[in-house]
């Protein structure tokens, strides 16, 4: 009965509570399945693999991180106010999970570390994100970008103190808020267009 009603969202669901409890060292497949009271051939029916498992929660993951992005990456209205919403949000979102739940963080950068691809394909679409707003303020006559993805990567990479997870241990710093305000100022002046 329990595996006739197994899904991937269910087992993804209880991966993650697995690897909160046994830590990404120790936890199984043979974990997982006997937590959600079924064999772990049920759960490779879903997943071929550990590491297919691993990549698709990690993926499930960074995917709660960039589905509130996309929805201000695709609204229409000023540009400027957009990516300053949009880097708030990715900001406000990476210091929740590092410091409400530091045991996960530290899980999932284990994971993370194991699944460069799925990194990537994060990171990419997070350039793509900026590189929509970008291109909108170009659009709208406020932002000066002859390439709106090259632009988008830039950003990515400009403001990465404040939210890549290298850098998790300075957000405690109180000097932390001003100094982004510093780096926003002078992403702002390199993107206005000089007709604005």
């Amino acid at each position: 009965m329990a595996e006739a009603v197994l899904t991937p969202e269910r087992i993804l669901e209880t991966a993650e509570d697995v690897l909160r409890r046994f830590g990404p060292a120790k936890a199984t497949v043979i974990d997982v399945a006997r937590a959600l009271g079924v064999s772990h051939g049920s759960v490779y029916r879903h997943f071929p693999s550990k590491a297919a498992l691993r990549e698709a929660v990690l993926e499930r993951w960074l995917d709660r991180v960039s589905s509130p992005l996309a929805v201000i990456a695709n609204e229409d209205g000023p540009a400027p106010d957009r990516l300053r919403r949009w880097l708030d949000t990715l900001i406000a979102a990476k210091r929740v999970k590092v410091l409400d739940d530091p045991e996960m963080f530290a899980t999932y950068s284990t994971l993370a570390a194991e699944s460069r691809e799925v990194v990537g394909k994060h990171v990419a679409t997070l350039a793509a994100h900026l590189a929509r707003i970008v291109a909108d303020g170009v659009a709208q006559g406020v932002f000066a970008a002859e390439n709106p993805e090259a632009a988008g990567r830039a950003l990515l990479d400009a403001t990465a103190r404040f939210h890549h997870p290298a850098h998790a241990a300075e957000w405690s710093d109180p000097t932390i808020a001003t100094a982004f305000d510093g780096v926003w100022a002078l992403v702002m002046r390199g993107l206005e267009s000089r007709k604005a």
